[in-house]
């Protein structure tokens, strides 16, 4: 049995791990912390859980414990996932994992000599919807491949005083949403960018609020992403491959669960594929549960959040703007 301990009270946490817990029979929450006791309190006893610790070091500390979930500010992950893997917990931590690559690298170091999992909370990459476009994309049905548009928006504006418009927290689009077009890209094509160029619109300073990239790829094969949380925005969600024999549509590769397709042309051809509507956060938890109880290897690692990260500071920097973490 999993007994994770929660760092945090966060608004993400009932979604991405009460309600799949619900549903994992080797897997139940022990217990949570939040840097106001009392907020810590309501959210246990909304959610059943039977233990309230005062501090994150205490949730760490317990000995009933056996992993750690952190849905915390992102520049709080680094220091709260060594001192949990030090401590010897698994650690789910949501995404961005880390402000910037060299956090990662320190991360994934620390999980690689313990032998813990250290997983980046990237739950679309477990559901079957994204399964299958890697699994196509992969078979060559679709020929040489030429290029990859890859988008998340949201409905915005962001409030002033929430976290993702600030610097010092990890704010900006491309570590809050605009991270995912990219993680789309780099796991349907098993590789990491040749060329990275990119152009952003901030907000507050450093604070990117939409940002696009030009990507190339081994192969000759270019990208564009994009994430967008301006004002006046909407919600999009969407991926388009091209090969020399056809394309493939996926629309909603983030929250399948919601209302999803994965439309292949190849020629005349048209076929149409949707999945079971099972939560991707119930598929990620499956995968942390597969990997911590029977060392089941994670497509999400710490590893894999290296080069995730990497890229990331690469598009900053050919935006114009600072990596996360490096400025006062």
């Amino acid at each position: 049995m999993i007994r994770l301990g929660i760092l945090g009270a966060a608004k993400i946490a009932p979604q991405a791990i009460i309600k799949p817990v619900q549903d994992n029979l080797q897997v139940e929450v022990q217990c949570v912390a939040a840097r106001d006791v009392s907020r810590a309190k309501i959210f246990a006893d909304t959610h059943g859980i039977s233990t309230v610790h005062e501090h994150y070091a205490d949730v760490i500390a317990d000995p009933a414990v056996t992993a750690v979930y952190i849905p915390l500010p992102i520049s709080a992950h680094h220091e709260w996932t060594i001192k949990a893997l030090e401590a010897g917990k698994h650690v789910l931590c949501e995404k961005s994992l880390a402000l910037n690559a060299a956090e990662a690298i320190e991360m994934q170091a620390v999980a690689a000599r313990s032998g813990l999992v250290l997983m980046d909370a990237f739950h679309y990459r477990y559901h079957p919807l994204f399964v299958r476009a890697v699994e196509i994309v992969r078979s060559g049905v679709l020929g040489k491949l030429a290029s990859i548009e890859a988008d998340f928006h949201v409905k915005g504006p962001v409030a002033e005083d929430d976290i993702r418009m600030m610097y010092h927290t990890g704010g900006g689009v491309t570590m809050d949403i605009g991270c995912y077009p990219l993680s789309w890209v780099r796991h349907l094509l098993g590789s990491d960018p040749l060329e990275v160029t990119a152009v952003a619109e901030t907000g507050p300073e450093q604070v990117d609020l939409y940002l696009e990239t030009r990507l190339l790829f081994p192969g000759g094969i270019r990208a564009r992403t994009s994430g967008d949380m301006r004002a006046g925005g909407q919600f999009k969600a969407e991926l388009l491959v091209i090969g020399a024999n056809g394309s493939m549509r996926v629309s909603n590769p983030l929250v399948p669960q919601i209302g999803h397709s994965l439309d292949l042309q190849l020629g005349d051809k048209k076929t149409s594929e949707t999945f079971a509507l099972r939560s991707s956060y119930d598929y990620q938890l499956d995968a942390f549960t597969a990997a911590v109880i029977s060392n089941e290897p994670v497509l999400t690692d710490g590893r894999d959040a290296v080069s995730q990260m990497t890229l990331i500071d690469r598009v900053y920097q050919a935006a114009g703007l600072s990596i996360r973490g490096v400025l006062d």
